[in-house]
């Protein structure tokens, strides 16, 4: 029998207690060994004392969403002992800890990863939403990752209407999508290394729409489902709008496959999200390596993989991967895919590779809300889809001018944040030197630039030394952007750490 994970107080790290008064038995808490929490916090530093190092280094993993809230911390001697060093080094980092906030104990029950009571405020005043709001005069959005609609537009509109007149004699309506659609991308999902058919396929109306439908499909109020950290906020909507029980394994540094096993196990989850292309928002590409592991994975643990692919065909530099899907042959990973991010964000036209059976099941699922999906809008998408490369090709062009100068502008305006250059999408996923990311953000709006900060891209009020800077606006209007982030960053008054003890390679 798999046990359900109890719910976690975040603002201090521990099971919440039964009516009865009883904490949960610790069979029911998700724990991390010994082994694996040396192997993520990685190689001994020389720095001394070793105590404040360690101490910094668990505490990094939690701010950066690597090491969950509420899991299970491995026993003093255990760490000791995977680490190679003596149990008193331990204790003394896991006593520092505590008096920082960032665990919890009692007792007979361990100690648990926590968060100090001051970070449960978050945001501030603000409320910070991915959606585009009003906005003053002159304000650079950074809080929309999207792009213009590409050179071809216009031409694809007007081949579209010229079809229209195909399908105006009928109802105007199909559950499923329209055939000419369906089949243009089942044969790029084939061309991708992915065998397809138009049957898998169902046209949405948005990938938003797609995630919806397949959480209401798949997920019992109550049941647990593991998603990255951090991820798309809105899928988080939909997941929390169903009732589901959220859990979280890190990808701020990439993905570790038994990591997302183990977390799997202990939870108890059936269903996992993730983002392997490009993930929104740290832009990361998984290798096909992990993506074998994880099909693997989901075939042993039974795990139905829901996989966004939203951004799978904006590379710009990275080389081709195969689709998650490609790895599968029984039918556990379902595919998400989008117009909007690739050819325009008013084209709200998804769509879901899955089985026939579920194909079909979602179809039907769909007609209550909007019964399809628009006729003019699929009919464009399909003459896009003739022009492919031509957009890949432009998307690729000006996403690497606009990532270069934004990268260029970050290490001169403001060196001390750190990120890594991604191969395709459209985000930078930049971290702080200090966690101020919700009042920066603040600050930066106020300044004429709105910037989202890491928080919003997880659930439990983590990420705070992190934010997502898209780059999809012409070079010129980035650096800008990037001069008012970093006058925005010098007026919180913070400054980078200078301890007392150089800080470990740990962080």
């Amino acid at each position: 029998m798999v046990l359900k994970p109890l719910p976690i107080n975040p603002a201090i790290g521990l099971p919440v207690k039964s009516q009865s008064g009883k904490v949960a038995c610790m069979s029911e808490v998700r724990y991390v060994g010994g082994v694996q929490l040396a192997r993520l916090l990685g190689s001994l530093p020389k720095e001394r004392p070793l105590y404040l190092a360690l101490s910094r280094g668990v505490r990094t993993l939690i701010q950066d969403g690597r090491l969950p809230l509420g899991v299970r911390l491995p026993a003093e001697r255990d760490l000791a002992a995977a680490l190679g060093v003596s149990r008193t080094t331990v204790t003394s980092a896991y006593d520092n800890l505590r008096t920082e906030g960032f665990v919890a104990s009692r007792q007979g029950a361990g100690s648990w990863t926590a968060l100090p009571a001051q970070g449960g405020r978050r945001h501030g005043g603000l409320v910070f939403t991915a959606i585009r709001g009003d906005q003053a005069p002159g304000t650079i959005d950074l809080g929309c990752a999207s792009n213009g609609a590409p050179d071809v537009f216009t031409e694809a509109v007007e081949a579209a209407v010229r079809r229209l007149p195909e399908y105006t004699c009928g109802p105007g309506y199909e559950p499923g999508g329209l055939l000419c659609l369906r089949a243009a991308i089942a044969d790029r999902y084939t061309e991708r290394g992915l065998p397809t058919r138009p049957e898998e396929i169902v046209i949405t109306t948005g990938a938003q729409q797609a995630c919806s439908l397949l959480v209401q499909a798949l997920v019992t109020p109550g049941e647990s489902v593991m998603v990255e950290r951090p991820t798309y906020p809105h899928a988080l909507g939909a997941l929390r709008n169903r009732g589901a029980v959220v859990t979280t394994v890190g990808v701020s540094d990439g993905w570790d496959v038994e990591l997302l096993a183990d977390g799997m196990r202990q939870t108890g989850a059936r269903l996992t999200y993730l983002i392997p292309d490009f993930q929104n928002p740290t832009g990361h590409l998984m290798s096909e390596d992990d993506r074998a592991a994880v099909v693997e994975m989901a075939r042993d643990l039974c795990v139905q993989v829901i996989t966004d692919e939203t951004f799978a065909e904006i590379s710009i530099d990275a080389e081709p991967v195969r689709p998650l899907a490609a790895f599968d042959g029984g039918g556990r990973v379902i595919s998400v895919g989008s117009a909007s991010k690739l050819f325009w964000g008013g084209l709200r036209i998804g769509w879901i590779r899955a089985a026939v059976p579920l194909a079909r099941r979602l179809a039907r699922a769909r007609e209550p809300m909007d019964i399809a999906s628009p006729v003019l809008d699929q009919l464009i998408v399909t003459e896009l889809f003739c022009d492919l490369e031509a957009v890949r090709a432009q998307r690729a062009e000006h996403l690497g001018a606009s990532r270069d100068a934004m990268a260029r502008a970050l290490r001169e305006r403001l060196p001390d944040w750190k990120f890594t250059m991604p191969g395709g999408g459209m985000c930078l996923w930049a971290r702080l030197p200090v966690p101020v990311a919700s009042a920066l953000c603040e600050s930066a709006q106020r300044g004429g630039v709105r910037v989202l900060p890491g928080p919003m891209f997880g659930v439990d009020g983590v990420l705070e030394d992190y934010v997502r800077l898209p780059f999809a606006l012409p070079p010129a209007d980035l650096e800008e952007a990037v001069e008012r982030l970093a006058c925005a960053y010098e007026g919180t008054g913070v400054e980078a750490p200078h301890p007392t003890h150089p800080l470990p390679a740990w962080v």
